[in-house]
């Protein structure tokens, strides 16, 4: 059974970093590409950062330079830099591999405000 587990968010002010986590179980963890994806109240879940079995990665524009995808194989877990952080970041996080699973975690709550 698919297991995903964000966590690393919080509340940070704005210019602020933070290090998410998604540890992973059930799955061909380094035979997927894996995914960061985030959702603010009331709209969809957007794509963020994707990143390849080889490592190569992928981001949406708007992000590019401010946000590191990043994976460790040995455990299964993938991680999202995120840099100068601005109060629009503020969204719920979630990973899933690339397919989606039918099956989403909790995600991890990333507030930005003074």
């Amino acid at each position: 059974q698919a297991q995903l587990v964000e966590s690393g968010g919080g509340l940070v002010q704005p210019g602020g970093s933070l290090r998410l986590s998604c540890a992973t179980s059930g799955i061909a963890f380094s035979a997927n590409d894996m995914a960061w994806y985030r959702q603010v109240q009331g709209r969809r879940r957007e794509f963020v950062a994707r990143i390849s079995q080889s490592g190569w990665t992928h981001y949406v524009d708007f992000l590019k330079g401010r946000f590191t995808i990043s994976r460790d194989n040995t455990k299964n877990t993938v991680y999202l830099q995120m840099n100068s952080l601005k109060p629009e970041d503020t969204a719920i996080y979630y990973c899933n591999s690339v397919p989606n699973l039918n099956y989403w975690g909790q995600g991890t709550q990333v507030t930005v405000s003074s």
